[in-house]
């Protein structure tokens, strides 16, 4: 007899999560092609240029407020529990708006808070199927980003910003696809762990998914080289293997060895990825002993170590929006003068609103795991991943506070997160038609 993947309602399992009341499909902005086009389209140009980004996200906010049914968007807003920090962090950047020094860049900084909030709150308003549109977006993007890889490193493309930095590794938006990549993998890693659980046939579905790991793996080692990516892609599998196992520690023991022997064995090959992490180590050693240079964990230890240093100058409520670049440059070596951001967003906040808002963004991380977590399934195993490569990415990539990360990778993780907000299996209408029924398990 095979084993399904769970597709009961989690409500059901989990009355304290009050999971079933979140999007309802049966109001009547769930039929708005407009809303569903424009967040199919937000979806479809995560790997491309943030200007595009910026175009979905206005289309989509524009769509809403057009289609009618905001009374239905409220109430499942209000019904969302990932509501209230995103709420407090909106209403903390105003309290130290109106409290702290302004500064040259506190329009700036303003901006791309309200753009943080707006960005995660629009996730909470979609319905089901608006939800599954713009998901179907970005696997659509996917599938297109590796075949721009495919065709510029084998017959050749034209240089065109709509996949430069797909194909080629350059700045912060390379390191959004690369992560968007390890989501990807980290995906295909959760569905490949559920179809362990069939009784036959197991590989039928489970070779291929950890074929698309193995490959995702590859491409943020290859082709677009992150130690972020590949560190949260492989945090993200063995933490799937956590939230699957986790009430058969024995099982669990055994799943965790594979998935060592695995990684290592794959990390033996690629000596490339060795040399790298080596390199990190020797530049942290050199920071620790005074080192500058352009060294990517060179820089970061110098940043986290003058950032906390803004943090604990004014706990309560920072030196103000806008703080952290001329406070950078007064405090940091010269040689790193024109960075506009410390590559860790609770630092950043920490910096310019204090503690309190460096606590509301671990609230708004711990709200999240902990919804995904209660959720045993598949749904809420793939919020759990997507939400732990946030995480990681906002701590050591700004995924937040850079636009060119911030609207594409926390936009698709809160899709995610806000799946396992619904009941039964909403990913198997993801993929159009018959197509969905592979997620089933």
């Amino acid at each position: 007899m095979r084993h399904a993947i769970q597709t009961t309602d989690p409500s059901m399992t989990h009355p304290g999560l009050h999971i079933a009341t979140a999007p309802d499909d049966s109001a009547s902005v769930s039929g708005s092609r407009a809303v569903r086009f424009a967040a199919g389209l937000w979806g479809c140009v995560v790997f491309m240029p943030v200007g595009l980004n910026y175009l979905g996200a206005g289309l989509l906010i524009l769509a809403i407020l057009l289609s009618g049914g905001l009374s239905a968007r409220a109430a499942r807003l209000r019904s969302d529990p990932m509501r209230w920090p995103i709420l407090a962090f909106a209403a903390w950047v105003l309290v130290v708006l109106a409290l702290r020094p302004h500064h040259d860049e506190t329009g700036l900084s303003l901006w791309h808070d309200a753009r943080i909030a707006v960005t995660l709150a629009l996730t909470l308003v979609l319905t089901v199927e608006e939800t599954r549109w713009a998901l179907r977006g970005f696997l659509m993007a996917a599938v297109f980003g590796v075949v721009a890889i495919l065709l510029g490193h084998t017959v050749g493309l034209p240089d065109l910003q709509i996949w430069h930095n797909v194909v080629v590794m350059k700045g912060n938006k390379s390191i959004n696809d690369a992560l968007l990549f390890s989501l990807i993998g980290a995906s295909a890693a959760v569905w490949g762990l559920a179809h362990l659980n069939d009784t036959r046939d197991r590989w039928h579905w489970a070779g291929p998914a950890f074929g698309v790991t193995i490959a995702m793996a590859a491409i943020v080692t290859v082709t677009l080289p992150s130690r972020t990516s590949l560190l949260a892609l492989l945090l993200a599998v063995f933490a799937a293997c956590v939230h699957q196992w986790r009430g058969r520690l024995r099982v669990l023991a055994v799943a965790l060895l594979v998935g060592a022997v695995v990684a290592a064995g794959l990390v033996w090959q690629a000596p490339s990825v060795q040399e790298k992490f080596r390199l990190g180590l020797q530049e942290l050693e050199a920071a620790q002993a005074g080192a500058v240079s352009e060294g990517s964990w060179v820089v970061r230890f110098h940043m986290y170590r003058e950032t906390t240093g803004m943090m604990l100058d004014a706990p309560l409520a920072g030196l103000g929006l806008g703080s952290w670049t001329p406070e950078w440059h007064r405090r940091g070596p010269k040689l790193l003068f024109d960075y506009s951001m410390p590559h860790n967003d609770f630092l950043w906040l920490g910096a310019e609103t204090g503690v309190p808002g460096l606590l509301i963004l671990a609230w708004m991380f711990l709200t999240g795991l902990f919804i995904a977590w209660r959720r045993r399934d598949i749904t809420g195993r793939l919020a759990f991943v997507a939400m732990l490569i946030l995480l990681v990415a906002t701590g050591v990539n700004s995924a937040m506070r850079d636009a060119a990360i911030g609207l594409s990778l926390p936009w698709i993780a809160f899709l995610y997160l806000h799946l396992a907000r619904a009941p039964g299996n909403p990913w198997v209408g993801v993929p159009p038609g018959r197509w969905g029924a592979v997620l089933r398990g």
